[in-house]
This record gives C-alpha cells, structure tokens and sequence, in this order.
C-alpha cells in the first residue's frame, strides 16, 4: 500500500534558516547605523522563517502515514533541555555576568534548532542536497570576499564580512565538505574542482584549531571508506592537490607565504604558542572545580573571570558548559549527545545522507573545543538535527492519489 503523497518541502524556510545561521550575531550598527544597534536581525529573521515553515508543515500528510509514529526523537526533548537549563542558569549568575544576551542567544539557538529539525523531517532527501549546497556557494561568497574586498586583518588573518577568522574558516571546511557531499550524491565532479578555492581561504584563515578539525574530520572518513576507494581516484585526487597546492604556493603574493611562515611555523611548531588558550582552559576548569554541582551560572566565567582578564568566553564550549552548568548542565549535554549518537549510528534510513550530514557536525563540533561560545556552535546543532532527520524519517516513494475522473 503506498503512502500518500507527499509534497515537496518549500525552499523559503530553509533558506532563511541558513541565512540565519550563517549571518551569526548581525545587528543593523554592523551595516552602518548606530543608532539601530538594538535592532537584532537574527530575531527577525527567525520569525519570518517560523511563518514560513508553519506553511510547509499545514501542507503536510498528517498521523502516522507520515512516519511520525516510527521517530526517535529523544536526543531532541535532551537538547531543548539542555538548553532550558542553561537559561535557568542566569538565575544564579554572578552580578556582572551579560544574562539578557546570553539569554537571547540561547532561545534563538533553541528555536534554530528545532525549526530546522522540523523543516527537515519534510524531505530529508531534498533538504539534506539543498543545505550542502546552499553551504557549497556560501563558502564560495566567502572566500571570494575574503580574497578580494576584505583582506587581511590585523593579523594577517583572513575573513569576511565581519566575522572572525574562527567562524570564516569553519564556513569554508564546510564548503570543502559540501562540495564532497554534492559529488557523492550527484558523481559529478564539478564541485570537488572548487575545494582549493576553500582550501586556500581556510589557511589564510591563520585558524589552527579549524584546519586540525578539518583534517581529523577528513581521516575518519577516509578510513570508513577505504575499501570503496579506488586506486586511480585516490591517485588523481593526490595529484590534484599537489598541483593546487604547488600553484598556490607559486602565485600566492608575499602575504599568504608571511601568514603561514609566521602562524604555522614559528608560533605552532617552534614557539609553541596557543594563543592563552591553556591558561583559559585552566581557569574554567577551576571554576567547574568550585561549583561542581550546577556552576556558576549563566556566563559565569565572563563574570567571573573574564571581566577582569578581557576574555569573553572559555573557548571550549565542553569547558564552558562545566563551569557555568556543573554536572547537570555535563549530564544533559552528555545524554543529547548520546542519544542523538544512538540515532544516527548506521546511517537510518539514508546512511549517505546522515553520514555526510554527521561528518559537518562533527567538524563544527571539534572546533568549538577550541573557540566560540554557546551561539558560536549553531551550525554543529543544525547538522546534528539534519543528520537525525535523515535517518529517522522512513524513505516513502511519493504517489499522487488519482483524480477521479
């Protein structure tokens, strides 16, 4: 017996969600008016986003044709109380803690989250393909950005659009893991011609912690798919890179060779500098230490500790939530990990399309061990809800019901 048809999902809500998501903190001071600075688009954004995806979901089959009896959705009821928890938290916040935008971020990470967990379930196919490349030509935006109207910051560093270095280089790995994702779903091999294009931009980036993530990421799943791999593709792939990267390393201007001397060479490998990050790292460890139960509360370590040291967050978001959550907020981050582990080992019901979808997750996720804050890790939370959508949704062949005659 066929299921009922099934209408593909609308673009508008997605699109919107991403824009979101990659757009970050942007309030209208960034665009030039000061005055406006308390006009966040973000919430805008959102909105709009819900209004739209309330159209999709009333377009949808209801009950359990639809598959909804058959998901397994706990990591989510985990996730949102998580994230509960961590807004209750302000509530024993030291004094000079920033509550109310920390706050803001977090009902807006919430909000993302479950919205696009709920646009996904529509069609994860459809979505799973169209997020990857929406982030394939958003990594191109950006790199191109970076390259020829941004340039080098004080640093030396890379980036665009005003974010940080941080952020720009987790776009364009997920640029490099998109353009992965859009050959093995359509076995063309146009994307993949663009990687050096994000490769590049990644290491002028300057972000360390970034391309390490990167490349863990890319050896896990070379190692699952070494028996698929053949040898003449592995070859070709090799000498791809080499001429990319021996065309870089030729053309480049003086500045990207200074960048990687000085980022790469002196300060990583000789000079061994981590840009304070195991001083900071010790500092929230001390605070978890001292509040071992439910934290400092709700950007504690900045109230703390931060306020008087000019550091605005742990830079590792696992650290963070021990020292501003406790073992409670580590309990329920532990069990939405896991149990949203438990949803996607295997792949589901679409193993390509979950594995892809987990890979960017991942990636994002190993970076926020190392930078950003809480709203810092939206895009490993969006992965995470596409890749749970995907395997949890049964596959259904959409037949349209017959029109009388």
């Amino acid at each position: 017996m066929s299921r009922p048809y099934t209408p593909p999902v609308l673009l508008a809500p997605g699109l919107v969600l991403i824009l979101v998501a990659v757009g970050g903190r942007f309030t209208l001071d960034r665009a030039g008016y000061p005055d406006l600075a308390w006009v966040d688009l973000r919430v805008a954004g959102l909105l709009a986003a819900l209004a739209v995806l309330i159209v999709d979901i009333a377009r949808r089959p209801a009950g359990p044709a639809f598959g909804a009896a058959d998901r397994h959705e706990g990591w989510l009821v985990a996730t949102v109380l998580f994230f509960v928890f961590q807004i209750a938290s302000g509530l024993w916040a030291p004094p000079a803690a920033r509550v109310g935008p920390q706050v803001l971020d977090l009902v807006l990470l919430a909000a993302l989250v479950v919205a696009f967990y709920l646009y996904a379930v529509g069609d994860p196919a459809t979505v799973v393909r169209t997020t990857f490349l929406l982030f394939f030509f958003t990594a191109i935006v950006f790199a191109l950005a970076a390259l020829f109207v941004n340039g080098p910051g004080e640093q030396g560093r890379y980036s665009a659009f005003g974010g940080g270095p941080n952020v720009f280089v987790r776009i364009e790995i997920l640029g490099i893991i998109s353009a992965v994702a859009l050959f093995l779903f359509t076995r063309r091999i146009l994307p993949l011609l663009v990687t050096p294009l994000f490769g590049l931009a990644a290491v002028l980036s300057g972000s360390r912690a970034g391309l390490l993530a990167g490349l863990a990421v890319g050896g896990v799943a070379l190692l699952k798919l070494r028996r698929r791999l053949h040898p003449g593709a592995i070859a070709g792939a090799l000498a791809f890179v080499a001429a990319a990267v021996a065309a870089v390393w030729a053309f480049a201007p003086p500045a990207f060779t200074d960048l990687f001397r000085e980022r790469f060479v002196e300060q990583t490998v000789q000079e061994r500098y981590l840009s304070d990050r195991t001083d900071i790292w010790a500092a929230s460890w001390r605070l978890f230490v001292d509040h071992p139960v439910a934290g400092t509360g709700l950007d504690g370590f900045y109230g703390l500790i931060g306020v008087n040291q000019f550091v605005q967050y742990p830079h590792n978001y696992v650290l963070g939530v021990a020292a501003e959550g406790g073992l409670i907020g580590l309990g329920l981050l532990t069990a939405a990990v896991l149990l949203w582990t438990a949803t996607v080992r295997g792949g589901g019901h679409r193993p390509q399309l979950t594995g892809t979808a987990v890979a960017a997750a991942v990636f994002v996720g190993l970076s926020s061990l190392f930078s950003g804050d809480y709203y810092d890790s939206r895009l490993a939370w969006l992965f995470a809800a596409l890749a749970a959508a995907a395997a949890v949704v049964p596959v259904s062949v959409r037949v349209k019901e017959e029109v009388p005659r």
